[in-house]
Parts: C-alpha cells; structure tokens; sequence
C-alpha cells in the first residue's frame, strides 16, 4: 500500500521513492495532488528525488489522463465528477496498484493444470496474466495487452477473441466477439467490474462492454469476480451479472466486513487477499 507522506516534513536524506516504478509514482503523485489541493514541481522533485523534467513529464501524463491540472510551477486537484466515467486503460494502470496484485495473487489459486479459462478485459487481470506459471492451460481473451503478455509461455495456449476494436481499451467487442463466445464451453471465467453491490450486482459503463461480459459468465462453469474494494457498493451505468451470478469475489483487505457476511449470506465465496 502507497502512503501519502506530508511534503513539507519529507526529508530527503530518508527517502527511498525514487526506487518507485513509474506507474506508483504517478499513483502517488495524484494521491499528494488530492490530500493537500496543490503542490509544486520543486516539492515533487524533492520528496521523490527526481529531475524537474521527469516531474514535469508525469504531471503532463496525468493531466492527459484527466487526473490532475498542471499549474504555472504545479498541479492542482480536479474536482471528481458527479456522474462516474470510465477510466481509460493508461488511466486503470496507475490506480490501486498494490490492491491488483495482491488480489492477482489470490486468484492463481484458482487456475488448475489442464483448465480451458476465459479472462475479460482490465488492469487486475493484465497483473494475473503477468503473475501466472508457465502452466498447460487454454486462455480465451478478448484484451490485446493480456494477450501479448500470455504470449510469453511457452505451454499456455491463448486464444483471441476477434471483434470491433475498443479504441483506447485495447479490447474486442460486437457481434463477432459475441458469436465466437456463443461458440465455446469454459471452466472458468476472471471477470472485472466497476462495480459491485448486493442490489445490482457487477456493473460496468459501456454496453458493448457488458454483453461481452454477460456472454463469457453464461459459458463458464464458473465465475471468479476480480474487484478492488473501492469498486464494492457502487453501482455503474450496466448490469452485466447478478449479485448470485458470481461463484466467487475476490477483493483486498480494504472491504469492510459487514459487506463480507452479507456477500457471503447471498451464497458468495469471498476471498480477501492479503
């Protein structure tokens, strides 16, 4: 877990953040930009031990991404809409890193030698792809970047789903990627979501998005829900899956457990990764 660490005690002699992969540096960047309203260039480039021009360059990034607004000398929070929208891929792989590999972790327990699995589309499940053994297994994807990453394993057979591409997602969709899903029998589905509650269950924004969902649960045996806890108890534009529809959730130590035993009690295994 990334901590927001104030800047103005921040001493630099201590510090260690210049060690950081670029996607937890931008992370924390944005989480400094929202706990204190606004910061410097100069601030950033002592507390993480950096060139201005690599600072400058991050605060570009996130500002593209809608993240941040760069300032004369810095950036400033942007205010969180009203109505949620979906974040872009680029935007995804910055968000909640730790939270996605743990949970990636746990859900390797789920995957057997000789397992045919289909993976949706998202930044949680890029981490289980790039997290797996070299096991014999057959992954159905309709996501580019999971599939170039599964590309690497020598004994893992990956299957690509065709379709229309989803600009700046990197994924398939349409009717094409529905006919080839109506096609085939799986053992087990890794879904994402935006959101998950008790009422609506799994939720996402796009509705091209959700058939291919609904379609890769209906040719599972099984469904395995990867979500971060902050997605739990919100509701997006689309219903793809029920509450039931899902075998099992798992989600980061960051649920609370109130919303555990009611999950549960709805007949939902939940796996809190550690």
């Amino acid at each position: 877990m990334i901590y927001v660490k104030d800047i103005e005690a921040f001493d630099n002699s201590e510090s260690e953040s210049n060690t950081l992969f670029a996607e937890e540096r931008k992370s924390e960047i944005v989480k400094l930009v929202n706990s204190k309203g606004k910061v410097l260039v100069p601030e950033l480039v002592k507390y993480f031990n950096l060139s201005p021009a690599t600072i400058r360059n991050d605060l570009r990034e996130l500002e593209q991404l809608g993240l941040i607004k760069r300032t004369h000398g810095g950036a400033i929070r942007v205010e969180t809409p009203k109505v949620a929208f979906e974040p872009v891929t680029q935007q995804k792989m910055v968000e909640n890193v730790e939270q996605k590999r743990s949970i990636a972790r746990a859900a390797l327990n789920f995957i057997e030698e000789g397992d045919i699995i289909i993976f949706d589309t998202g930044t949680t499940i890029l981490e289980l792809a790039m997290s797996l053994k070299d096991l014999n297994v057959t992954i159905i994807v309709n996501d580019i970047d999971i599939a170039r990453c599964l590309e690497e394993y020598e004994n893992i057979q990956v299957i690509l789903i065709g379709g229309s591409l989803r600009k700046k997602f990197r994924s398939t969709i349409g009717p094409f990627a529905i006919k080839m899903l109506s096609e085939i029998n799986v053992d087990k589905a890794f879904i994402a979501a935006n959101g998950y509650s008790i009422t609506r269950g799994c939720t996402t924004p796009d509705i091209n998005q959700a058939e291919i969902k609904k379609k890769m649960i209906e040719v599972a045996n099984e469904t395995i829900l990867l979500c971060d806890s902050n997605k739990m108890k919100k509701n997006s534009f689309i219903q793809f899956a029920s509450p039931t529809e899902i075998s099992t959730i798992i989600t980061d130590k960051g649920i609370d457990q109130s919303d555990v035993e009611q999950i549960t009690n709805l007949g939902v295994q939940v796996i809190v990764a550690k």
